[in-house]
């Protein structure tokens, strides 16, 4: 089984700075893909950033050019660099997994959300 943990959220003012890591522990042999979503109040979980095993990153429009997703194999965690913050990326952020955890096929894990408030 593997858990996923996120930290780093918080209240920042609008233009401020925020760093999100999410770790992924238990059996874990290789994780391929790994995301960032987000869920505002009134509107549906997005995908904004990912980035797979190779380190090759996509970016929904609405973060390109503020935000930076990295990951560090040897930690089996993502990271997420947001700047220039807005009170429109006020949510809940998640973080999810592909993981190859000893069964034969990958599964996608997620974690439980850490809540980021940008105040304008």
């Amino acid at each position: 089984q593997v858990q996923l943990v996120e930290s780093g959220g918080g209240l920042v003012q609008a233009g401020g700075s925020l760093r999100l890591s999410c770790a992924a522990s238990g059996t874990i042999f290789s994780i391929t893909a790994m995301g960032w979503y987000r869920h505002a109040p009134g509107k549906q979980r997005a995908l904004f950033a990912a980035i797979t095993g190779g380190g090759s990153t996509d970016y929904a429009d609405s973060v390109k050019g503020r935000f930076t997703i990295s990951r560090d194999n040897a930690k089996n965690t993502v990271y997420l660099q947001m700047n220039s913050l807005k009170p429109e990326d006020t949510a809940v952020y998640l973080c999810n997994a592909e993981v190859y955890g000893g069964l034969p096929y990958p599964t996608l894990s997620w974690g439980q959300g850490t809540q980021v408030t940008v105040s304008s």
